[in-house]
């Protein structure tokens, strides 16, 4: 049986755990990711911890450095982890004191439970800034490619099926407001992540007189006001992973959202639609068929949607039925955290690379949005204005529609007479509803594919973003 280090394995044990259980028990293999975290918060405790008489100035001189030597071995790959000392935690406290005797009192005051529950909201902090950021430049790539085709008109589609004609910039802005109310909710998210567990303990605090809001100040977790902002009950403060799933709620709809704009770039980019074409950096070939030129970009973008719904419903299933308060179940929460931020971060970066290199079929784009079946929700609005009730008028141009199917021509094809064989009410004006240009002119209402509207939400947009530090 391996000895392990005295840091890990208290009084209460007379050894260590047994190779396979050290083997299957540790965690240092991924969530190492947390040392910076951990060092963070360490050195902010010691700060405390030398406040309140704990620490001599000296101690928390020689603690300090010895933590910053630390940092500086992990940054630089030279640090060796141990996974007989199971996690980050007990890997960098153990060092620390092999090169500090006062190492050895770092740990007061603290557990590892409200360690690594301090460690996961700093972590998740930084993520939630860098995807915020990272969302930013994905909504101006999108803006900035309907600014650059903001004249092409495309069938906007229901059911998959044409529907009526909308700008391609509108299509594209739609995504632009998805994506803004996935900002929000990051947003929403790091208020709730922005709160300080540390001095909570194991479950119970401590019996010392621990400054918990120096603590949260060195380390900002603070309101607008600059007050700490600290979190309320030790026992929910250890076991509390709600912000966790939170984030990864978050970042799954953000995910279903990349997917879906994945699924319009894959079909536009095929041959039947043929509005698109992505350039070759961003596509791939076959190993049989050579003329191919896959979207696979788009395509694991949507795949990988499924991996990130499939972390958030596993944590969900983790925490339903656990105790209270601290339990080794939560060992597992880390890897699907991690997993959720470092796949949507890489597709909302890869995604937001690809859109600059996507060139749009101006002919392609035209033909379909010229099919005057575009517009025979128009020609229903031509007889609302005349005063005919609307379901008439939806019933009357479907009659049409049959006729022109029926004479294997398109609607704007119909001569007047044949459209007054149907009803009365047709004027002389009726062909002048298939005028394009003049039907998009029209679509005034806020939030429309109108011309003007289109245009003014493509001037907001650009404002909003630079607001926001975006160029």
């Amino acid at each position: 049986m391996k000895k392990n280090s005295p840091v890990s394995r208290s009084g209460r044990f007379a050894g260590g755990p047994a190779a396979d259980v050290a083997r299957f028990t540790q965690s240092v293999s991924f969530d190492w990711r947390l040392w910076r975290q951990d060092i963070l918060g360490s050195m902010a405790h010691a700060t405390m911890l030398r406040k309140i008489g704990v620490l001599s100035r000296a101690e928390l001189s020689a603690v300090l450095r010895g933590l910053d030597s630390i940092a500086l071995e992990i940054r630089t790959g030279k640090f060796r982890w141990n996974p007989g000392l199971e996690d980050v935690h007990m890997n960098i406290e153990a060092e620390l004191t092999r090169r500090v005797p006062a190492g050895a009192k770092l740990h007061t005051g603290r557990s590892r439970n409200d360690q690594v529950a301090l460690d996961l909201r700093l972590w998740l902090r930084d993520e939630i800034l860098e995807l915020g950021r990272e969302v930013r430049l994905l909504q101006a790539a999108l803006a900035g490619l309907g600014q650059k085709n903001s004249s092409v008109l495309i069938p906007g589609y229901t059911h998959l099926q044409r529907a009526q004609p909308v700008y391609f910039a509108h299509h594209l802005l739609a995504y632009v407001e998805m994506f803004d109310r996935d900002h929000q909710r990051l947003e929403d998210c790091f208020l709730r992540v922005n709160v300080c567990p540390l001095g909570s303990g194991a479950i119970a605090g401590s019996t010392l007189p621990l400054n918990r809001g120096l603590v949260a100040e060195l380390l900002a977790f603070v309101d607008a006001k600059g007050s700490p902002k600290l979190s309320q009950n030790s026992m929910d403060a250890v076991s509390d992973r709600d912000f966790a799933v939170e984030f990864c709620a978050a970042a799954a709809l953000l995910a279903v959202h990349l997917s879906r704009l994945s699924e319009d770039l894959i079909l536009w980019a095929s041959s039947e639609f043929r509005f698109i074409k992505i350039a070759d950096a961003y596509t791939t070939g076959s190993s049989l068929m050579p003329q191919k030129k896959n979207p696979d970009i788009a395509e694991l973008a949507r795949g990988k949607s499924g991996r990130v719904i499939g972390n958030l419903v596993s944590l969900l299933v983790l925490l339903k039925g656990l105790p209270m308060t601290y339990n080794r179940d939560l060992q597992e929460d880390k890897e699907r955290l991690f997993d959720t931020a470092d796949t949507v971060r890489a597709t909302v970066r890869i995604i937001t690379a690809m859109l600059p290199h996507i060139h749009v079929q101006y002919a392609a784009c035209e033909a379909a949005a010229s099919d005057p079946a575009l517009l025979a929700t128009d020609l229903a609005d031509y007889l609302v204005r005349k005063g005919m009730p609307f379901r008439k008028a939806h019933h009357v141009v479907g009659l049409v529609v049959a006729v022109a199917e029926k004479k294997g021509r398109l609607l704007n094809q119909l001569t007047l007479a044949e459209l007054q064989s149907v009803d009365r009410s047709f004027g002389r004006d009726a062909p002048d509803i298939f005028d394009l240009g003049r039907a998009m002119a029209k679509r005034t209402l806020v939030g429309a594919p109108g011309t003007k509207e289109v245009r003014e939400q493509l001037a907001r947009w650009r404002r909003q973003l630079a607001l926001s530090g975006v160029p």
